[in-house]
């Protein structure tokens, strides 16, 4: 990691999993928690450094309470890639310009896509499973939408386990991919 620290801004958030925790930097956006305060590089971590710039915590949270309340389909914030290297940024690259609001894209059919996999026409199944991988530590989710990427027989895996599936069904069911549940408590 290089450059300036990650200063940490709390973010309210309808997400199951409760506010989130975003990092930023002079560069942009470098990190989100959806565990702010038990995250070891999140806000209330011992150690970590609270935006105090004012203007700038406006523009993060401003933009994520858009496009939480279906305002806004992408939140348009620059972002600091410090924290991804390699393979596994050119796959959430490769996400964040290819898959828009809405829409979804197979484990599978992203390794095809970034290129990153050299044997994805032998062993397609292996690829997939280290995009799965690559989708899980991805640091930032919602801006880097590893919600919108899902299994080829179904909706796939989420980090943080099953209040993590939560998360995931509210963001397609926020983005139209599903259709709201009788218990969808998101904007009408």
């Amino acid at each position: 990691m290089t450059g300036a620290p990650i200063e940490w801004i709390t973010v309210p958030s309808p997400l199951p999993s409760g506010p989130l925790g975003v990092g930023v930097t002079g560069l942009g956006v470098a990190a989100v928690s959806f565990s702010p305060d038990v995250d070891p590089g999140g806000p209330a971590a011992p150690g970590a450094v609270r935006c105090t710039d004012r203007r700038r915590v406006a523009a993060v949270a401003g933009r994520f309470e858009e496009y939480f309340a279906g305002a806004r389909r992408e939140l348009d914030l620059p972002l600091d890639w410090r924290l991804a290297t390699g393979p596994h940024r050119l796959v959430l690259e490769t996400l964040y310009r290819t898959v828009p609001y809405g829409e979804t894209v197979t484990y599978g059919r992203l390794a095809q896509r970034s290129g990153a996999f050299d044997q994805v026409a032998q062993s397609p199944g292996l690829a997939a499973r280290a995009v799965g991988s690559m989708m899980a530590a991805n640091p930032l989710p919602v801006l880097v939408p590893c919600h919108r990427v899902v299994a080829s027989d179904g909706l796939g895996g989420f980090g943080g386990g099953r209040i993590g599936l939560d998360v995931k069904r509210w963001l397609l069911t926020l983005e139209g991919w599903l259709a709201p549940t009788l218990d969808w408590d998101g904007p009408g």
